[in-house]
């Protein structure tokens, strides 16, 4: 990430504490502060031509020196130090590197991990704009995906099945300061007519220095805050993803010896197009204590009944800087009534205690879709109380990094509401431990190589577990009925099976229920039946009141299931209300989006008998902003169901 500031890592034997707008400076997160013990506080007053006038209330611990009151100058007398000058020009202390010195060049033994930083900048500007007016010293370098000649444009790179692929292999001491890359959509396009892997199906790893295990091990998508393989927009300050395409990461990752950073893919398919950039500074060097930056993917599908969910375990020292987590509910109602829990240095009960999983993710009554500089929600799919509804959030700790010494335990609880027929009162509760499926990545620097707390998963055993029986559009086909219009098997983007049933209506029926179109007649040859997908024409003796598909699926297995329905949304997408065996099922569905979607839409919970069912689909009209009452349906599903009766917790 950026440099939050002009900040100074020093001695470890003791600290100083700086107070008021000084200490508004972040200090970098791969340096870590010495333990804190008795120094001095320093208090920003005015600045003064690019330096600050501090005024300083000093006590040095072992020296036996008191200096109170006395107003120095921190100037920037140099571009690799900081000197403090009283204001009749005596020196009376400088900071050069990580090491604050008298002006003998002898260390002072009571003054140990303080920081610098402008006083009268916002943090933002401190470490993004402030830091520029320092030409700092080190070498600016790339290594990329470029082709070797000048006169070739094929600058991708194509990893097959089961291929690693090292991305950079740099000399130290250095620090990466940018990765970008791009690649080819997993559904079958220009890039990869048959399709390519996804996000999730690509694991990123970092190995620093004389470690042997990686650092850093996480599939590609989680580490860029968005899990399930999906691609989502994130702008936050260390990974911004622009459009879903352009994936960008403003970690800071120093070593000193050697970097590497691999991409592996898991895929059944290419990992296409891969274009990636990876810029970094050649250091003159790096304090000794520079911490690592690590991170790891870990999950549960389901979460384990009993114990508090894993994030993270730590040991060493260092700082926890975000979380990323993606979640899938196998229960209706909220999942997210579960307390994060850090444990610090071995403590037996969590000295940060969180109030709910939306409190930690910094967002209020509930999750909604968003993305903010230190927290968001990049994905989300379904509704809250839907079975099946998946999330994605981030949570950044870059300007409230949790400090540890010893050992640092990141767990949340998978507490949450739940629907009546699964407690044991047989109501909805508000507090009941649940079975959802989550997946983590955890985020931290620490000082020397980390210990890894968990093994990762094939990507196989990566994906969430199929709770669904599906019937596929094209096994819908044959049994479908339509009023006029074309009914077809549109096949491509990211649908299940061979595609979705496609429904364009007849334009005399539009005007039945489009307000825009009032005054069109009906032909009445195009009256509602059975439908002719050539002609678009309906046979007669049916009413064209409204455009409308009609299918049948079969259930073999007496089961209590939810009833969903896969659906696309899109720009020219009508509003269509359901019936399940001439019954409404659920309200009507607006599948308007201005780009193209796919979601599952529930239907209830039922016990269906084996045998035939029907489901027909009704416009009701558009979406002012649509441009059509167009229909697509991928799949019907019917979705596994926990039949179990839990403890409700009463306070």
């Amino acid at each position: 990430m950026p440099d939050a500031g002009e900040l100074m890592k020093l001695p470890r034997r003791a600290c100083v504490a700086f107070a008021a707008r000084c200490s508004r400076g972040v200090q970098p997160l791969f340096r870590t502060p010495a333990p804190t013990r008795r120094g001095a506080s320093f208090v920003a007053a005015r600045p003064y031509r690019g330096s600050l006038m501090i005024r300083m209330s000093l006590m040095l611990a072992g020296l036996g020196v008191a200096i109170a009151g006395s107003t120095i100058e921190a100037a920037l007398s140099k571009a690799d130090g900081v000197a403090l000058r009283a204001t009749d020009g005596t020196t009376l202390l400088a900071v050069s590197g990580a090491v604050l010195a008298a002006v003998d060049g002898a260390p002072l033994p009571a003054v140990a991990g303080a920081a610098l930083a402008p006083a009268d900048l916002p943090p933002s500007a401190q470490d993004d704009l402030g830091a520029l007016t320092r030409v700092r010293p080190g070498r600016s370098r790339r290594v990329s995906s470029a082709a070797e000649s000048p006169l070739s444009n094929r600058d991708n790179r194509w990893i097959q099945p089961g291929e690693t692929f090292t991305l950079a292999d740099l000399k130290g001491p250095a620090t990466i300061r940018h990765i970008w890359l791009t690649f080819a959509e997993a559904a079958p396009g220009w890039l990869a007519k048959d399709g390519a892997a996804d996000p999730s199906e690509v694991v990123l790893r970092a190995y620093w220095d004389d470690g042997e295990t990686p650092a850093v091990e996480a599939p590609l998508g989680d580490f860029f805050a968005a899990g399930f393989g999906v691609r989502a927009v994130v702008n936050s300050v260390p990974v911004q993803v622009q459009g879903g395409d352009a994936y960008n990461c403003y970690w800071a990752m120093p070593f000193f010896k050697r970097g590497r950073l691999t991409v592996t893919n898991e895929s059944p398919k290419p990992f296409s197009a891969l274009y990636y950039h990876i810029d970094y500074i050649e250091e003159e060097s790096l304090p000794p204590d520079t911490a690592y930056f690590c991170a790891q993917y870990r999950q549960e599908f389901p979460e384990i009944l009993g114990r508090d969910y894993l994030i993270a375990d730590i040991e060493g020292r260092g700082h926890y800087v975000g979380t990323v987590m993606s979640a899938r509910a196998r229960s209706p109602e909220w999942f997210g009534e579960g307390d994060e829990k850090f444990y610090i240095d071995g403590e037996e009960r969590a000295s940060i205690w969180g109030t709910g999983t939306e409190d930690y993710f910094l967002s209020a009554w509930g999750l909604e879709k968003c993305s903010f500089p230190y927290f968001g929600v990049p994905f989300l799919d379904g509704d809250w109380g839907d079975v099946g509804t998946r999330v994605c959030s981030y949570r950044w700790h870059i300007v409230d990094p949790v400090r540890f010494t010893k050992s640092l335990r990141v767990e949340i609880e998978h507490w949450g509401w739940i629907s009546a027929d699964e407690t044991e009162t047989g109501k909805v509760e508000g507090f009941v431990e649940r079975e959802d499926d989550l997946a983590t990545v955890a985020f931290w620097y620490q000082v020397g190589q980390p210990k890894r707390f968990a093994t990762l998963p094939p990507a196989s055993e990566r994906r969430f577990p199929n709770l669904d029986r599906i019937v596929e559009g094209k096994d819908l086909m044959p049994t479908a009925r339509h009023s006029g219009g074309t009914l077809t098997l549109q096949k491509g983007y990211i649908w299940t099976g061979e595609g979705q049933l496609f429904f364009v209506p007849a334009e005399a029926d539009r005007g039945q229920t489009d307000d825009r179109s009032k005054g069109a007649e009906a032909d009445p040859r195009r009256s509602t039946a059975a439908g002719d997908s050539a002609t678009g024409y309906a046979v007669a003796g049916e009413s064209a009141a409204k455009p409308f598909i009609e299918f049948r699926f079969k259930v073999e297995t007496k089961e209590y299931r939810r009833l969903m329905l896969r659906l696309t949304h899109s720009y020219d997408y009508g509003t269509y209300r359901v019936l399940l065996n001439g019954e409404p099922a659920g309200g009507p569905i607006d599948l308007y989006s201005k780009t193209i979607e796919i979601h599952d839409h529930s239907l209830g919970d039922y016990e269906l008998p084996p045998g035939e069912h029907t489901i027909r689909l009704e416009c009701t009209g558009r979406n002012p902003q649509s441009t059509d009452q167009r229909l697509g349906v991928d799949s019907v599903r019917l979705r596994q169901r926990w039949l179990v009766k839990r403890p409700v917790v009463k306070p």
